[in-house]
């Protein structure tokens, strides 16, 4: 074991660039929810693998944006502590997206702590567009290798795995094998729901919402959830209950399968929805839904 290999491994990027997709592949279990929508990480989310010789422990970021909320600016400052606790930087690129803007983003990251820039969504386009960004990357002192890879159908994540490895410094493991996560089960059964909204609801509406469970039970046959879907307004309330009650429970039917899977139980799952006003610019509730 003298040669055994821990670290911390920060996962950046702007939103909607493959973060959260790219975390679930490495670790072949699913710990941060995933929408075509940007912007729906909103918390670092600790994942850890650990192999015979090897433990990686990844923080998959919020997406990088200007700051317009309360909500934004603590989304921006997880970033920030994550950056100064890493030993190796994963900045991730669509390959679709402004290379300039990219750019600009990882140069405001340490040459000092090895980058490895990745080119996602290799599949959907042309060696040329690869070539070009690789081009720009060479000009950008502390990006050790560009590595494209596809985190959605699992391109090139062995030779990624085979990089992290070769930057980790000769460590003791930071967490048990058995490991996976840092978060509570609270925290997953919240992200399920509210990833729901991201897949159910029209394209604002799910930024104006927070989910809290209320009561995580396990019971002798089930696990019993209450959760409170909270809003900003009371037209949003009566978008997520809908007609009849039609999307509210949709949207529990959902989020109790995904649950189910991830815990292998039967669960009795209840919501409700609440309106709190302006939440979002809101230190108290930033700080109660877990902001």
């Amino acid at each position: 074991m003298n040669d055994f290999k821990s670290g911390f491994v920060g996962i950046f990027g702007k939103p909607n660039a493959g973060k959260s997709t790219l975390l679930n592949a490495l670790l072949h279990e699913k710990l941060a929810i995933v929408s075509p929508k940007a912007q729906t990480t909103r918390n670092k989310i600790l994942g850890i693998l650990t192999e015979k010789d090897y433990q990686i422990v990844f923080s998959d970021t919020p997406g990088i944006l200007q700051s317009n909320y309360k909500l934004h600016e603590r989304m921006m400052q997880e970033i920030e502590q994550v950056k100064q606790g890493t030993d190796v930087t994963l900045f991730i690129m669509d390959i679709m997206d402004d290379i300039a803007e990219n750019m600009a983003l990882v140069k405001q990251f340490s040459s000092k702590v090895p980058i490895l820039f990745l080119i996602n969504k290799v599949d959907k386009n042309k060696k040329e567009r690869v070539t070009a960004i690789e081009e720009k990357c060479k000009k950008i002192e502390g990006i050790r290798k560009v590595i494209p890879v596809s985190a959605l159908n699992q391109v090139n994540l062995d030779s990624l795995l085979n990089e992290i490895v070769n930057c980790l410094p000769i460590m003791p493991a930071y967490y048990d094998a058995d490991t996976l996560t840092d978060k509570p089960m609270r925290f997953f059964v919240a992200e399920f729901i509210r990833e729901k909204l991201f897949f159910l609801l029209n394209e604002e509406l799910p930024y104006h919402a927070a989910v809290l469970v209320r009561q995580y039970e396990e019971k002798n046959t089930l696990t019993k959830i209450v959760a409170d879907i909270v809003v900003s307004r009371e037209t949003q309330k009566a978008i997520i209950i809908g007609k009849n009650g039609s999307m509210i429970k949709e949207i529990g039917q959902k989020s109790r399968e995904d649950i189910e899977k991830f815990i292998n139980r039967k669960v009795f799952l209840e919501l409700h929805v609440k309106v709190r006003k302006d939440w979002r610019n809101n230190d108290l509730y930033l700080k109660e839904y877990g902001y």
